[in-house]
């Protein structure tokens, strides 16, 4: 079968991103033919990546990339159309970036918590800073999406996502389908090797007695670090001294500002964006991701098949895959930093963590590329 792809551009550090270059893999050791059409894309041995022109201001790329993949699919004619991208040219669109219309809405309630001199800093979440062209266009994209009559079906990778499609555009439920992310669950579980985690430590400077929390994603803001950062007082005044590992894309400054006010700046590292993830889930203990909007991340699936414990917000669909305390733990209100200590806290007890690492991992092998490759199939099908 001749399978189209689209998305408008490849990052290493992109979830979705990551997800589509994983699906691609499996689709062709499944024998299937690959058409991708992207701004940007990796070259790659069987895929055929068509080039789609995108130019002007950057609010204005999405709507442009989006005229120009749909002539560039009438050209190419794939079999099937899978699109990650809120375009007007698929049979299948994969909603793995969420609702833009309530993501919006999360991050305007998360902005009104914040301290006057960190909306300063951060900026992604301050209201203030003047109305971007970019979510209006945005949100029109994402309206054509939902009433294009060459839609066929809309898969969500939650049930929270499902839903939040059918509340703002009232699509009917039986057109969605929910299918979790997937992931290559033994690349990462056979990482966590102690080769992998003292070399790391080493690199750190982390004893291997301190437990060591890891946060990953790109854009500190959606994914919460303020509140992680904001947790480790209270811990700390407890008596628990966690080190905590930042590893992703963002500007610092602010949350190291945050993090000197606290009086933690030294429990706190940053690494910056890495294409290596693996060797840093070998290296932690706890996987946090306090995030106030996200869709399922593949971070928290990645960190449960390297056996950590993951503490994560109800706001993520990853949550519906955790089973509060045996593989982590769910954190009901993203922006209560007491909330998000305690429910490290609970992890900081090795047994404990132990027990749970193991469970995650066991839960993570139920969600592989393989298994989500082949419930796509069958919608085609």
């Amino acid at each position: 079968m001749r399978i189209g792809l689209i998305r408008m551009r490849y990052t290493p550090y992109g979830g979705a991103e990551v997800f589509m270059a994983r699906f691609v893999d499996e689709l062709l050791r499944l024998g299937h033919t690959v058409d991708v059409f992207a701004a940007d894309w990796q070259e790659k041995k069987g895929v055929a990546v068509h080039r789609v022109k995108t130019w002007g201001p950057s609010f204005l790329r999405p709507l442009v990339f989006a005229a120009n993949a749909a002539k560039a699919v009438e050209r190419v004619r794939p079999d099937v159309v899978i699109s990650l991208e809120r375009t007007a040219c698929q049979d299948i669109y994969r909603a793995g970036d969420g609702v833009h219309k309530e993501w919006l809405l999360q991050r305007k309630k998360a902005a009104q918590g914040l301290t006057a001199g960190l909306k300063g800093v951060l900026t992604g979440l301050n209201p203030l800073r003047g109305f971007n062209p970019l979510h209006a266009v945005l949100l029109n994209l994402e309206k054509r999406l939902f009433s294009d009559k060459r839609l066929k079906k809309v898969v969500a990778n939650s049930n929270r996502v499902k839903q939040e499609i059918i509340r703002h555009y009232g699509l009917p439920e039986k057109k969605i389908c929910v299918i979790y992310n997937g992931i290559n669950a033994d690349e990462f579980a056979g990482r966590v090797a102690a080769a992998d985690r003292a070399g790391v430590r080493k690199e750190l400077s982390v004893s291997e007695d301190e437990c060591l929390l890891l946060f990953i994603g790109s854009g500190f803001e959606r994914k919460g670090l303020v509140y992680l950062i904001r947790a480790l007082k209270p811990l700390m005044e407890a008596g628990k001294k966690p080190r905590l590992l930042v590893v992703g894309k963002g500007r610092a400054a602010g949350y190291l500002k945050e993090a000197e006010a606290l009086g933690v700046a030294d429990r706190v590292i940053f690494k910056g964006a890495v294409k290596d993830a693996a060797r840093f889930y070998a290296a932690a203990d706890i996987f946090v991701l306090p995030s106030i909007y996200e869709p399922f991340s593949n971070a928290c699936l990645e960190a449960m098949a390297a056996g950590l414990p993951v503490v994560t917000s109800r706001i993520n669909g990853a949550s519906e895959i955790i089973t509060e305390p045996v593989n982590g733990a769910v954190i009901e209100e993203p922006a209560d930093h007491l909330e998000i200590a305690k429910k490290i806290a609970f992890f900081l007890d090795g047994q404990k963590r132990k027990l749970s690492g193991e469970a995650a991992r066991r839960t993570a092998f139920e969600y592989t590329i393989e298994k989500n490759v082949s419930e796509f199939l069958r919608l085609i099908v």
